[in-house]
């Protein structure tokens, strides 16, 4: 699917300015699309929205299909009557430019709780038809949050095991006796569909479409294995046999070890495919385009026995292919999705992404390591594809030129663009986004952080590493300046991506 010339920015929400520790559904969010509109973006690229699990990345989450509670916007349940402006009056001292996961959770949810009990007291019928139409997943995922509140952090496959392997009479029982934790967690997905769809709305009405991203594989530790263990690969007693992960590469000389359950595909097929149809209904009910993650993983994927401590002795297994994306598309119609082709890209992936005329990604940090025939060079593009100066696991463009590429790499820059040796005085980061501007590829993504012209501090993510600053870095409202904003819609204008 080809989507027309366009530029938008990269920043995931828990990255938005509040006063409430981690970016939120609030004030920050309609000022950061007023930003995109005001310097000619189209498009506003996140991650996954789903509520995070270990290590706090959103790419590891206990549930495919609901949303982040600690993204629900406080100063809107104010609006809403669910809370009162007093209770808004001792807020923690959180830092501003990055997440202090523990201190927010530990006071979001405290805050979440006293609103639902102002909620309870006047239950709505929008609630329950909210709670009807999205009862396939809602259920379970309800209920599974409720279990791991009351099981001390357990994962499931340590609960009672007539709850673990979700014998009837075992669930009924803890169905009735975690009643009003279960609809607790109903009620935040309620009110966190409620904050997305309308602030989606928002951008809609400045012409505005949002990017979402669905990966390949979903946490052991989440609902959705747990409702369903016969589409993953698991033994008698509901561990792993084998895990997901990537050969060595750019990030890694022992390759990642994602440790994600793998799916039993025959299975899947069997089924039509079902659960990946509700995957992609419920994505596209809250984005308007699809980043699908790990892209090459359909076609083969790394498959590491679950004892194994690194990825290195893993072995190609080959995925549904063209099976699933016909299913998809039979179903649901032609599939607004861009497919992240990085990694160990094969002809056989490639086939499969130009079937379908899905939209890769070039990315331009990787575009100077080799010669003139690098696929990343903007003079190698064709129009049909997705360029990002940097991706969420990259440096930022500023840290990559100053801190972790090679010389070679930076003699190469100078070259392409033009220059016999850098000026101190250039701003470098936007000599990169200029050549991502005005490359033929018809969408252009650029992460915030490079166009803020930030160093390797804001990085969003190293991968492979569980840090603490991973997922946390936040920007403050100062930033958004009116010089970033005309120069970015000047060069936007300049290469014809404004509609």
């Amino acid at each position: 699917m080809q989507f027309s010339r366009s530029s938008g920015i990269l920043l995931h929400p828990t990255s938005l300015p509040s006063r409430f520790g981690i970016g939120d559904m609030g004030e920050g969010s309609y000022r950061f699309i007023d930003f995109l509109a005001d310097s000619g973006q189209r498009l506003w690229q996140i991650l996954p929205l789903c509520p995070t699990g270990y290590g706090n990345s959103p790419y590891n989450c206990f549930s495919a299909f609901a949303g982040n509670p600690l993204l629900i916007s406080l100063e809107e349940l104010v609006k809403d009557g669910l809370l009162q402006q007093a209770d808004l009056v001792d807020v923690p001292a959180f830092p501003e430019d990055c997440v202090d996961y523990p201190l927010v959770i530990g006071y979001k949810m405290d805050m979440l709780h006293r609103s639902f009990e102002r909620f309870k007291s006047h239950l709505s019928s929008e609630f329950e038809g909210f709670c009807v139409e999205n009862q396939a997943w809602l259920d379970d995922y309800s209920l599974f949050m409720a279990l791991k509140d009351s099981c001390g952090e357990l994962s499931w496959n340590k609960w009672d095991k007539g709850v673990s392997r979700r014998e009837t009479n075992a669930i009924n029982e803890v169905s009735q006796e975690l009643s009003s934790s279960i609809m607790f967690h109903k009620y935040l997905q309620y009110i966190f569909f409620q904050q997305w769809l309308k602030l989606r709305q928002y951008a809609h009405d400045r012409q505005i479409k949002i990017i979402g991203d669905i990966p390949i594989f979903v946490a052991y530790n989440s609902a959705d294995v747990w409702a369903h263990p016969e589409i993953f690969q698991l033994d008698d007693t509901g561990k792993p046999i084998v895990v997901a992960g990537v050969p060595p590469d750019y990030f890694s000389r022992t390759g990642q070890l994602w440790g994600n359950p793998l799916y039993r595909w025959d299975v899947m097929a069997q089924r039509g495919y079902d659960w990946w149809i509700k995957r992609f209904q419920a994505a596209l009910s809250l984005v308007d385009i699809v980043r699908l993650d790990h892209f090459r993983g359909f076609e083969a994927y790394w498959e590491v026995p679950s004892k194994e401590k690194t990825a290195i002795n893993g072995r190609w297994i080959k995925g549904p292919g063209e099976d699933l994306f016909n299913v998809l598309e039979g179903s649901l119609g032609k599939l607004p999705l861009i497919a992240e082709d990085l990694g160990v890209i094969t002809p056989e992936v490639e086939a499969l992404r130009d079937q379908f005329a899905f939209p890769g990604m070039k990315i331009l940090h990787f575009a100077f390591g080799s010669g003139a025939d690098n696929p990343y060079l903007p003079h190698n593009y064709h129009k049909n594809c997705v360029v990002y100066t940097g991706t969420h696991d990259n440096d930022t463009t500023i840290g990559w030129l100053t801190k972790t590429s090679t010389r070679v790499e930076r003699e190469h820059v100078l070259k392409y663009l033009g220059k016999i040796k850098a000026d101190k005085k250039d701003k470098k980061h936007w000599e990169v986004i200029r050549l991502a501007l005005s490359s033929v590829a018809n969408t252009a993504i650029i992460p915030l952080q490079d166009v803020l012209g930030l160093g390797s501090g804001a990085r969003m993510n190293m991968p492979g590493k569980v840090l603490s600053k991973n997922w946390a870095w936040r920007y403050t409202q100062d930033m958004l300046n009116n010089e970033c904003q005309e120069r970015l819609r000047g060069l936007t204008e300049m290469y014809g991506r404004i509609l």
